[in-house]
């Protein structure tokens, strides 16, 4: 853990100078830091803000950011405090494998003024990775007279950690025999076995011994080895190479089975001790094998892969040559291949677009984007010339970093002659045969934001049904705007009241892309009849223009109310009554009256009346318009004396609500009926005077009621334009239906609803539902309902 730890914390090193030159308007500085491998992401690497003086509060409208290049995602760049902080793990060894200092470079910009920067962060090697050797186990034959002092090359661990993280020593088990020898090279320790004293196969014919790589960090890491050792007798000349290191250079992409050298060993043994075999070194890489071969007869080593300089620009071979005896001996040597460069990249443009939009009224010098060319050859090979091939009003300006430079405008423009420019950018090498790439960029000249959103119509008028979908649209509302591209892409809000009465815009939601409008509750022309708000149309442009629109709203009714039957209704509450009539009624006598109430309006709200079931259809009829119940003859000694009337009350909606109603009719000797109505008299002055005073009261509180609402509804229709208004105009009250108009007018449109009303004579009976009346019963037996 404590090593982790170390490895996580990060030490970060400012370069002491900065360089500061000024070219135009851009200034230009380099940095340095320092930051371990492995460190946790998202930890500082260095102040870039700090370190170039540049003030904090300007970060973000100055976009200070990183350019994309290579490696650029690895590093991240706090705008708000200008922190340059690790974006992702960091592997030294992935990025650099093999290379002493693993220097990332990156690009900073930051606009108005532009400022190029460059930033260094050098990746300093930790102790991550333990020593390994390739085999676990080697086994080593060596004969019983071989004299002391003798070297046996030992597989080499390998770290790819670098400096003083990598191998450092090698340390041998206890033993009497072997001791260890290191031949440092330029990359890494070689281990030699070293014979200190003769062998004796008679006495041991077989050594085990342990070979552990340790490297140089804090703390120490390693890794081990087995080595067998088989004692054998015999051959006592080992090969000798022309030279301990051969060195030669090869171009790049030579054809595969080119010769690069052939190796010459010999030894001074006859027969098959003198045979040699040639063989790459237990150590090396891959990458050699992939690119090299080696005859192991004649010692000539040939092109197998690709050769890149790009790639490698050195190879390092380890080799062997062993004879045949027994044991066999064995000789090293190193070749050093040196690759040559030739011309074989194109240069590459990248581009980095400020923007590609300029606005017409940008000034001269104004810079567009910035242009990095590379070419991956090196020398005269790799020195690019960047230039611009089209007659247009752009400039290429250098940068002091070489191969940089900044795409300026050198006049003035004007979108209406020319809306935009197609730009060709070359670069060619200084090579032989030179070579070249072609950039095109497109430059597209913007207009200013000088046109408001304008909508087809104010004010716009929505006639709403009640009860829709919450969260369905209602509406919509669409404005053009005649500038182009942001200045022309307009959102839409909507404006938000106060939360008052009659605030509905707290229901109302609109899409800003497409000024769809949309109600998150469902309303209710018996509750709600009109409200009014308004849309805002906004542009992108800076600064931005707007323009806004009323919209009037209108509840439609639907028929979403059932009848009522507020008579005869019993006292459970149910839709019955009984009725008593003498026997000796003509024909055209008032039974009884029926009636209902719809709280909608115009034809929902206009009930008709009609006989669902009746025991004799030739007693009693009903008129269909007002409910009253009539005799059609005379009653006859035969006739019942109960008959049952069910009376169905519907709605002239297009979905059509019904309620039903049972009347019991009694039919009794004329005796019978006025005595039951000398009782009802009897009551019915006790109720009259009380009756009396709760309609006085109720027509009171009503009448006040009607005044300060239509006190309230001219103050309202004041404070609104002239163009919307709305009056409510009672009309003609339909006999038995209850019903009453509403009427709106909008404009030059003229709209009537018709609805249910109360009468002036009905009473509310306290703890009844809301919708239900209670007619007091004045009626006598020998009376006429009216």
């Amino acid at each position: 853990m404590g090593e982790r730890g170390q490895r996580h914390r990060v030490s970060c090193w400012w370069v002491a100078g900065i360089l500061l030159l000024c070219c135009g308007d851009r200034i230009l500085a380099q940095l340095r830091y320092s930051v371990p491998e492995e460190v946790q992401v998202g930890s500082p690497v260095g102040n870039v803000a700090k370190d170039l003086g540049l003030d904090i509060n300007t970060l973000t409208e100055r976009r200070f950011r990183i350019v994309s290049g290579p490696n650029h995602a690895l590093f991240q760049l706090n705008q708000n405090n200008g922190v340059l902080y690790i974006g992702q793990t960091v592997d030294r060894e992935e990025l650099c494998d093999g290379i002493k200092v693993c220097l990332i470079n990156l690009k900073v910009v930051v606009e108005s003024p532009l400022e190029i920067h460059y930033v260094g962060v050098e990746i300093t090697d930790v102790n991550d990775h333990s020593p390994t050797f390739p085999e676990n186990e080697q086994q080593l034959e060596i004969a019983e007279h071989t004299p002391p002092g003798t070297r046996f090359q030992i597989q080499a661990a390998r770290d790819p950690d670098v400096g003083t993280q990598s191998v450092r020593l090698y340390k041998l088990s206890q033993n009497e025999f072997f001791d260890t020898e290191i031949r440092d090279s330029e990359e890494d320790k070689i281990p030699f076995l070293v014979l200190k004293k003769p062998l004796d196969r008679e006495q041991k014919s077989e050594h085990h011994l342990v070979l552990t790589a340790v490297d140089g960090g804090s703390p120490s890491k390693s890794g081990s080895l087995n080595l067998t050792i088989t004692v054998l007798d015999a051959n006592d000349n080992r090969p000798v190479f022309s030279k301990d290191m051969y060195t030669v250079s090869l171009e790049e992409n030579v054809a595969i089975g080119t010769l690069v050298i052939q190796l010459n060993a010999t030894d001074l043994d006859e027969g098959s001790n003198s045979e040699i075999e040639y063989s790459f070194g237990k150590t090396q890489n891959k990458k050699v094998h992939d690119t090299f071969e080696l005859d192991s007869v004649t010692g000539e080593i040939r092109v197998k892969g690709k050769v890149d300089f790009e790639d490698t620009e050195v190879y390092r071979l380890d080799l062997q040559a062993s004879d045949k005896g027994q044991p066999p001996w064995t000789a090293e040597s190193r070749v050093v291949i040196k690759i040559k460069d030739v011309n074989d990249n194109q240069p590459d443009i990248e581009v980095t677009s400020l923007s590609n939009v300029v606005p017409e009224d940008a000034k001269p010098g104004t810079v567009i984007s910035l242009i990095s060319v590379t070419d991956r050859d090196s020398g005269l090979n790799g020195k690019v010339i960047c230039k611009i091939l089209d007659n247009a009003p752009f400039d290429l300006t250098p940068s002091i970093e070489e191969n940089m430079y900044s795409l300026v405008t050198k006049g003035r423009l004007d979108r209406e002659m020319m809306s935009h420019y197609d730009i060709t950018i070359t670069a060619t090498d200084c090579g032989e045969p030179p070579l070249s790439t072609v950039k095109y960029l497109t430059v597209q000249v913007s207009d200013v934001n000088d046109n408001r959103p304008l909508f087809s119509q104010n004010p716009f008028e929505l006639y709403l049904v009640e009860n829709n979908a919450p969260g369905a649209s209602i509406y919509s509302v669409s404005a053009a705007d005649s500038d182009l591209n942001e200045n022309a892409a307009i959102a839409y809000h909507i404006v938000r009241g106060n939360g008052l009465y009659r605030d509905m815009t707290s229901f109302l939601n609109v899409n800003s892309e497409n000024g769809h409008i949309s109600a998150l509750k469902s309303f209710d022309f018996e509750t709600l009849k009109t409200f009014q708000f308004q849309v805002v149309a906004s542009d992108s442009g800076t600064p931005s223009l707007s323009s806004n629109v009323t919209v009037n709203v209108f509840i439609l009714d639907q028929n979403d109310n059932a009848p009522v039957i507020l008579y005869p209704v019993s006292s459970n509450g149910s839709a019955e009554g009984v009725e008593e009539i003498p026997r000796n009624v003509n024909a055209g006598h008032l039974v009884t009256k029926v009636r209902a109430y719809d709280a909608d309006i115009g034809y929902n709200g206009w009930l008709l009346f009609s006989l669902q079931e009746v025991t004799d259809h030739s007693l009693f009829g009903l008129d269909r318009y007002t409910g009253r119940i009539r005799t059609l003859r005379s009653f006859t000694e035969t006739d019942e004396a109960e008959h049952k009337l069910v009376i169905l009350v519907k709605d002239n909606g297009n979905v059509s609500l019904s309620a039903t109603a049972t009347v019991m009719v009694k039919v009794v000797e004329p005796k019978e009926a006025f005595a039951a109505s000398d009782v009802k008299s009897a009551t019915k002055d006790d109720e009259d005077s009380n009756v009396t005073f709760y309609l006085m009261i109720t027509l009171g509180s009503v009448s006040t009621l009607f005044l300060i609402s239509i006190i309230v509804l001219i103050a309202m229709q004041c404070s609104k334009s002239t163009e919307y208004t709305s009056k409510y105009l009672q009309e003609t009250n339909y006999d038995g239906t209850l019903c009453h108009s509403i009427q709106y007018r909008s404009g030059e449109k003229r709209y009537m609803l018709v609805g249910p009303r109360m009468s002036i004579g009905s009473t509310i009976v306290p703890g009844s539902h809301a919708n239900t009346l209670m007619l007091p019963d004045r009626r006598t037996p020998g009376e006429y309902l009216d």
